[in-house]
């Protein structure tokens, strides 16, 4: 059975291990407590918690079959005549973009908007993570 720490399980959903406590104080998602005191959420929970929050409707767009979306900042914007760059800080992540130029003045896409990078590949490749480690 894998566990996580309250700290844990706030950077694997990118909110603060404050978020965590609030939502396991008022019963939405559920902790154990180890042999010292400390809170622990096991994965399963998390998984499903994860789940019931991602099946919100107003986070999808009607007419799409791409499912992986991360809402970001736009930190850069890096045009030239054809092309341009545009890069996208989603939490933890950072998304680059290659676009064309004409679709990056259409959307109106300037540092500091709000975007979202719709991710759909035919390859996604999954990589196991030890819990707590940063890669």
């Amino acid at each position: 059975m894998t566990v996580f720490r309250i700290s844990e399980a706030a950077e694997l959903l990118g909110v603060s291990a404050d978020t965590v406590r609030r939502w396991v104080d008022a019963g939405r998602l559920p902790a154990i407590r180890d042999d010292n005191g400390h809170r622990l959420i096991d994965g399963v929970d998390l998984a499903q918690f994860v789940r019931t929050q991602s099946a919100d409707p107003s986070v999808r767009a009607d007419g799409s079959s791409a499912r992986n979306r991360l809402r970001g900042i736009v930190t850069a914007v890096v045009k030239d005549t054809v092309m341009a760059q545009v890069d996208i800080q989603a939490g933890p992540f950072r998304v680059v973009s290659l676009m064309s130029r004409e679709a990056v003045d259409e959307l109106d896409l300037q540092v500091g908007s709000v975007a979202i990078a719709v991710i759909k590949s035919t390859t996604v490749v999954v990589e196991r993570s030890t819990p707590g480690r940063r890669e």
